[in-house]
C-alpha cells in the first residue's frame, strides 16, 4: 500500500487493545522497548501495533496489516516466525509434557550441541532470561576470583539486574550510578565503566584497580546502542589485559550467540572468553538462555561446587526442544550463507536509498544483525551512537511503518534478518525506504 493511500483507521483495533492494555499494564506493555513513545513524534499519531500471528518474515496486526518484520522479537527468530521443524518439535513436546522440575534427555541433547560448537563452552547451565545468564555468569566470576568489582561498557545493555543498571558520569571511567529509581548506590559501586572499543580506559582502569576486578562482561557486538562491531584487535587486546591482570572476560552473546556464526562471534573473531552467555536464538524464539565456559569454573556451580544457582524452569523440555530444532537447522544447512547474501543485499540497497535522498547515515552489520545511524560519522561506542538524529530516524519508522515494514520503535536497536527475509522482501523494504528517507528529507 502506498504511504499516502494510509487511513486514519487502519490502526483501530490496535488502538483500542493498547487502552486496553494500558489499563493493566504499566504503560500498556511488558517491556519498555515495545512502547512507541521514541518515535512518536514528527508525523501522525501512532501506537503500539498489537501484533495477532506471524509467518515466516511476515506478521499481521490486529486490524489485518502486514509487515516485513525486522524486529523479530529482537533476535530469536532467525528461521523467522513459525517455522514448521520448530513448530513440530514444539508439537511432540506439547503432547507428553512441558514441564517437569527434573531431567530430561533433550536439555542434555541441546547441552551436548552447545558444548560441540561453541569453542570456549565445556559445560553449560541453562535459565530462563538473557538478565539470568549474565547474574549468574558474574555471580561465578566473583566466585573464582574472590574479587567484587566488575567493568562492563557504557551503553552495553546485560539484562535488567541491580549491579549492570549504571549509566556514565562525568569521566572515561567511573564508578557506576544507578540509572534506575530502586538500585541503591550500594549495589553499584562495584560495577565500573568504560566505553566500548576504548582500550585505553580499560587498560586505565585496569591499572588502577584490577586487583579488585573479578570481570569484564561485554558484548562481542554491541547490539543495544544500535549494532555496534568491535574495532580491528579491540577483542584481541581485551583478552590480552584481562589474562594479564587476573580477570575474567565474559561475553555476552545473549544476542550474538547462534546469530552471526554457529560458534558465536568468540568464533567469528576467535577470541575466547572465560565465560559465554547466551539467549534468544538458543531458545527458538521461547524463554530460554544459557551460560557456560571453561570447564574449571563450570564445576564451581552448584551441585558440583558452591556457587548456588537455580530455576524452577530452567531446561524446560518445551523450550529446550525449539532450541535445538532451530540449531540444528543452523548447523546442517547454508542458514548463514543465506544470510550473509540477504542482509548484505539490504545494507547495499538502505545505503543507496539514502544516498539517493540526500539523506546521510552510517550502516553497520555482521551477518544478519544490521544497524543504520541517522548520523554524518562513524559509531564506534554509545557517545557516538547517542549523538545521532533520532528526530530522523522517528519520521523514518513511521513512514515505513504505513507502507509495511515493521522496525524497533528505537534509533538505539539492531535490525535482525532471518532465513525468510528473501529478495522479494528484501526489495520491497528497499522501495519503501526509497520513499521513508525522501519524507525525511522534506521534514529536514
Amino acid at each position: 500500500m502506498n504511504e499516502e493511500q494510509v487511513k486514519v483507521d487502519r490502526y483501530a483495533k490496535s488502538r483500542d487493545a493498547f487502552a486496553w492494555a494500558k489499563e493493566v499494564m504499566p504503560g500498556g506493555v511488558n517491556s519498555p522497548v515495545r512502547a512507541f513513545k521514541s518515535v512518536a513524534g514528527g508525523g501522525d499519531e501512532i501506537v503500539p501495533v498489537t501484533v495477532k500471528s506471524g509467518k515466516g518474515a511476515m506478521v499481521m496486526d490486529v486490524d489485518g496489516n502486514e509487515y516485513v518484520d525486522y524486529v523479530l522479537s529482537y533476535g530469536p527468530l532467525i528461521l523467522g516466525h513459525a517455522p514448521e521443524v520448530v513448530s513440530a518439535a514444539m508439537s511432540k513436546v506439547m503432547r507428553s509434557g512441558w514441564t517437569f522440575g527434573m531431567p530430561t534427555e533433550v536439555e542434555t541433547q541441546l547441552a551436548q550441541l552447545v558444548t560441540d560448537v561453541v569453542p570456549s563452552v565445556d559445560v553449560v547451565r541453562f535459565v530462563n532470561s538473557g538478565t539470568e545468564a549474565v547474574m549468574s555468569a558474574i555471580r561465578l566470576a566473583r566466585a573464582a576470583t574472590g574479587r567484587a568489582k566488575v567493568i562492563k561498557c557504557t551503553g552495553c545493555y546485560h539484562g535488567h539486574s541491580d549491579s549492570l543498571l549504571v549509566q556514565a558520569g562525568s569521566g572515561a571511567t567511573t564508578l557506576g550510578v544507578p540509572s534506575s529509581p530502586g538500585v541503591p548506590e550500594a549495589i553499584t559501586q562495584n560495577t565500573l565503566l568504560v566505553p566500548f572499543n576504548d582500550l585505553v580506559a580499560l587498560d586505565a582502569v585496569l591499572k588502577e584497580q584490577g586487583d579488585e576486578v573479578a570481570c569484564f562482561v561485554v558484548e562481542p557486538i554491541a547490539g543495544n546502542m544500535g549494532c555496534v562491531p568491535p574495532q580491528d584487535d579491540y577483542l584481541e587486546v581485551v583478552r590480552e589485559l584481562c589474562d594479564r591482570h587476573g580477570v575474567l572476560l565474559i561475553f555476552d552473546e545473549v544476542m550474538t550467540g547462534f546469530r552471526v556464526d554457529l560458534g558465536c562471534a568468540q568464533k567469528l573473531y576467535g577470541v575466547m572468553p572465560d565465560l559465554t552467555c547466551m539467549g534468544k536464538v538458543i531458545g527458538g524464539g521461547l524463554p530460554c538462555a544459557a551460560y557456560g565456559g571453561r570447564e574449571d569454573l563450570m564445576r564451581q556451580v552448584a551441585p558440583d561446587g558452591p556457587m548456588y544457582q537455580a530455576g524452577t524452569l530452567s531446561g524446560n523440555p518445551l523450550a529446550m526442544a525449539a532450541g535445538l530444532a532451530t540449531l540444528e537447522v543452523l548447523r546442517d544447512t547454508d542458514a548463514y550463507g543465506v544470510l550473509e547474501t540477504q542482509t548484505a543485499s539490504l545494507e547495499l540497497g538502505m545505503k543507496q536509498a539514502a544516498s539517493d535522498a540526500g539523506v546521510s547515515v552510517y550502516t553497520t552489520r555482521v551477518g544478519s544483525m544490521f544497524g543504520m545511524f541517522f548520523s554524518d560519522k562513524p559509531v564506534y561506542n554509545y557517545e557516538d551512537a547517542t549523538a545521532c538524529r533520532v528526530d530522523e530516524y522517528a519520521i523514518f519508522f513511521q513512514s515505513m511503518l504505513h507502507q509495511g515494514v515493521m522496525l524497533a520503535p528505537s534509533a538505539y536497536e539492531t535490525w535482525f534478518t532471518s532465513t525468510q527475509h528473501d529478495e522479494s522482501v528484501i526489495n520491497m523494504t528497499i522501495d519503501a525506504a526509497a520513499v521513508a528517507f525522501k519524507k525525511v528529507a522534506g521534514a529536514v
